[in-house]
């Protein structure tokens, strides 16, 4: 006999039930043995979220690996469920639409990937799509005065962080040299760009690696030239895919008044001071926005770059565990012992690979080619879905590289047991670099490297019962998390196990890689003492409540909206609050900037004395009309030794393994190699510091001058110009014309009892035909930078093996005995031009 259901009685099913517990408990197509029941913690998110549901914005915080994704399509589904629909689930890429799309079909959630689909449209159907769907100049959800072609009632963006970069790239406008918008660009900035630094502006032109901001006052007042270039040159295609324009000038038409720009040798970028969000109204106008994060270093990115409120940010839903993690035994090798080496973990991790899957991260293609001679795979975004589930196959792959990918993917299990991050991820914006340099000692511009660095460390442990080892490597990610002491930035949970795995790297101090392989192979094998401690350390902890997120980016983005709408007044009074909060000095300083940029539109010549006021702190900020004053170098009474002391036990805390650690990292960047000078100029001015003399880079910071002075006391000095990129295999004329140009500058810069020794840093020390030296010239090629990274190197290690930091006169003794006291440097570390 047939029955007729429908006419049955019955509770709520999976397409009536408003709670997303009962939602999974009603889902009858889930997949056999995969969606029993629900993990605690993704009860405990469903239950907040349900009691605050009709909040605008939520902000979601649950750890890498705690089943995110389920607990995001079944809030979607609730939503549509209360007929709060369309519901778009948004994710970094398009390998997490699939794997999303994956995920719905196994519990048995209709989704979809086609933004016409009736379904979707209808509230039946969940659409998942990537964050550049969504946001770009041509989306078909709308952009500005289009309004909102396709309403959204519930919107949530999974893994908000890693969507950053994206966002930030779609509101970018790139100008490639190669486009006639270039040349036409840069000649509206030329006289300008030459009187905050001729030589930085010449580089340019001569098409050498160099970049410069272009002053805000030169900006604003070619707006509408500006705009007018890139209509007469928006049909331009450098090939049949060159979109440079059509989806980022309906992002960023409006709000190029409030832009920055950057010109380099290869291209011009204009972003805007912070995301004009609101020119996608389907974003800002949903019913419900929910986003989804792992525990950020930093909430308040999601007010920069989504506009969302203080309350929103500071009242996240949270767990109410945050020990809901796979188990991590944490290592930084070159810490333990820091003379091993970058290959020899190379050679370490291909001897692993051949018992289990080793998976490294790098940050750029160019550092994936270290790793070619014994990678057995290298992925990037063209076949990271292949690679990835060959990894989660079986079968051992062996020895994996990941370009450039800390988040969304997904190494369960045996598909990854030893995870290397390898160097510190990339910074790709123009105004990034920029930035990074005006705020280099500050924590502020570090915050979004430490998430991507603590994203990638999650990649390996995908459930609370996973685990693997990690291994942190390379001089300059070592040297920030370990010597900056920016590990105490990492989330509850990661910092629990890194404190955990530091109690065994003490142990470990000076040991090699054949020590510390034994060590891990507690965690690997799973040894119950290891596992005992382990789980122990993350089984108290819990999330923060109430987060603190950053006043000084909530209040710029304030200061952002109020100036969009041209009400300037209340723009300057929320950034004099927010420079009166700002405790860092070059923090300080770039808020001051910051402020004359908005009072600029009003009253130019007080800009330009607030501009006056910040760049007297901070040199490395845009130049006022008026130039700054050259400050110069004491060299008159110095003692060498103790200054050296004084700068160690400031830096790093009587620490001494710091001392080497950071100094490793110091000399990856002081090597001859292409394209490398701005961080060979800055490491040389470090160095100077760590052997107790003064150093500046006059150019960089005044606009003129040497790239690098060191003062080595008795009113002496070494006027340095660095051409450590250098091919050639002569010493050009324009080579030396530069140094004896910097020479003249000293001459007339310091008084007659100064005195001064020219030094070029070149890999020849043969001087081409029409070119010529001053006499007393000293050049310092391969074998000499060798020998000085050498004695630079047992100075700082025997000081340090013996604890003898704070010892002024152990520092002395040491100092003569590598002969790097002043009166020998020259005749050790510099060899005399040739002219044949």
């Amino acid at each position: 006999m047939l029955i007729d259901f429908d006419k049955l009685s019955g509770g709520n099913n999976s397409d009536t039930a408003i709670h997303p517990r009962e939602i999974f408990a009603a889902l009858p197509n889930k997949k056999e043995g995969r969606f029993e029941y629900p993990r605690d913690v993704q009860t405990q998110v469903w239950e907040k979220w349900h009691s605050r549901r009709d909040e605008k914005d939520l902000v979601i915080k649950m750890n890498t690996g705690s089943g995110k994704t389920i607990v995001g399509l079944l809030i979607l589904k609730s939503c549509l469920n209360e007929n709060k629909s369309p519901a778009v689930y948004v994710v970094p890429d398009n390998y997490l639409v699939q794997q999303v799309s994956k995920e719905a079909k196994d519990i048995g959630i209709e989704v979809t990937e086609d933004h016409l689909s009736h379904r979707f449209l209808s509230g039946k159907a969940i659409l998942v799509v990537n964050i550049q769907k969504l946001v770009n100049g041509k989306s078909v959800f709308g952009v500005g005065d289009e309004g909102r072609k396709i309403k959204i009632g519930s919107l949530l963006i999974d893994d908000a962080h890693a969507c950053l970069d994206t966002v930030e790239e779609q509101f970018t406008l790139t100008i490639d040299i190669a486009n006639p918008a270039y040349k036409d660009i840069y000649n509206c900035f030329k006289e300008s760009l030459h009187a905050q630094c001729d030589s930085k502006a010449i580089e340019i032109e001569e098409n050498l690696h160099a970049y410069m901001q272009v002053p805000f006052w030169t900006w604003q007042n070619n707006v509408p030239e500006i705009l007018r270039i890139l209509i007469k040159y928006k049909d331009y295609k450098k090939d049949k895919n060159d979109n440079w324009l059509t989806f980022v000038w309906s992002l960023i038409k409006e709000s190029l008044h409030l832009s920055r720009c950057v010109v380099s040798s290869k291209k011009i970028e204009i972003t805007p001071h912070f995301i004009p969000i609101h020119i996608i109204p389907s974003i800002t106008n949903a019913q419900r926005r929910i986003f989804m994060t792992a525990t950020l270093v930093d909430d308040s990115i999601l007010s920069s770059h989504f506009g969302i409120t203080d309350d929103s940010i500071n009242k996240a839903v949270v767990p109410d565990t945050a020990g809901d993690i796979g188990d991590r035994m944490i290592f930084l090798p070159q810490v333990i012992n820091p003379e091993i080496t970058d290959t020899q973990i190379k050679n370490f991790c291909k001897a692993v690979s051949h018992n289990i899957n080793v998976v490294v991260i790098v940050p750029s293609h160019e550092r994936s080619k270290f790793w070619e001679d014994q990678a057995d795979l290298i992925l990037d975004k063209y076949d990271l879905h292949e690679g990835i589930e060959r990894l989660k196959q079986p079968k051992r792959v062996g020895l994996v590289v990941l370009v450039n990918r800390y988040d969304g993917i997904d190494l369960p299990k045996d598909a990854c047991r030893l995870l290397v991050i390898d160097e510190l991820p990339n910074i790709s914006r123009e105004i990034d670099k920029v930035e990074t340099s005006i705020l280099m000692e500050s924590p502020r511009k570090n915050n979004q490297l430490i998430q991507k660095i603590e994203q990638g460390m999650g990649r390996g442990v995908r459930s609370s019962d996973d685990y693997c080892v990690v291994f942190l490597m390379g001089r300059n990610l070592t040297s920030q998390l370990y010597a900056g002491g920016e590990i105490n930035r990492f989330s509850p949970a990661t910092k629990a196990q890194k404190n955990l795995s530091d109690e065994i790297s003490d142990q470990l101090r000076g040991k090699g890689l054949d020590e510390i392989k034994e060590v891990m192979m507690y965690c690997l094998d799973r040894n119950p003492q290891w596992v005992f401690k382990s789980k122990g350390v993350l089984a108290s902890l819990s999330y923060q409540i109430q987060s603190n997120p950053d006043l000084i980016t909530v209040g710029l983005r304030k200061a952002y909206d109020f100036a969009y709408v041209k009400n300037f007044e209340a723009a300057i009074n929320e950034l004099k609050n927010v420079v009166n909060i700002a405790e860092d000095k070059n923090l300080k300083s770039y808020l001051k900037q910051c402020l004359a940029e908005y009072i600029n539109f009003n009253d130019p010549v007080e800009a330009q004395k607030t501009l006056m006021s910040a760049v007297s702190n901070n040199p490395k900020l845009t130049k006022p009309i008026s130039g700054i004053s050259y400050h110069k170098l004491e060299s008159k009474v110095m003692d060498q030794a103790r200054l050296c002391r004084d700068y160690l036990r400031q830096n790093f805390d009587t620490e001494p393994n710091k001392v080497v650690v950071s100094m490793k990292a110091l000399f990856d960047s002081l090597i001859f190699k292409p394209k490398t000078a701005p961080r060979f100029e800055e490491s040389l001015k470090l160095v100077a510091r760590y052997i107790g003399f003064n150093s500046q880079r006059p150019e960089e910071d005044f606009g003129k001058g040497s790239d690098v002075l060191w003062a080595v006391g008795n009113l002496t000095y070494f006027v340095i110009e660095c051409k450590n990129g250098a091919t050639t295999d002569k010493i050009s004329k324009s080579d030396c014309n530069q140094l004896n140009g910097s020479g003249e500058w000293f001459a007339n810069t310091y008084d007659h009892t100064c005195i001064f020794t020219p030094i070029l840093i070149h890999p020849s020390v043969i001087l081409d035909s029409d070119a010529s030296l001053k006499t007393n010239t000293r050049i310092i090629n391969i074998e000499k930078l060798d020998l000085l990274r050498k004695n630079i190197s047992d100075f700082i290690s025997s000081i340090c093996l013996e604890n003898k930091i704070n010892d002024e006169k152990a520092i002395r003794e040491r100092l003569i005995y590598h002969n790097l006291t002043a009166d020998k440097f020259c005749e050790i570390y510099t060899i005399r031009y040739s002219s044949k």
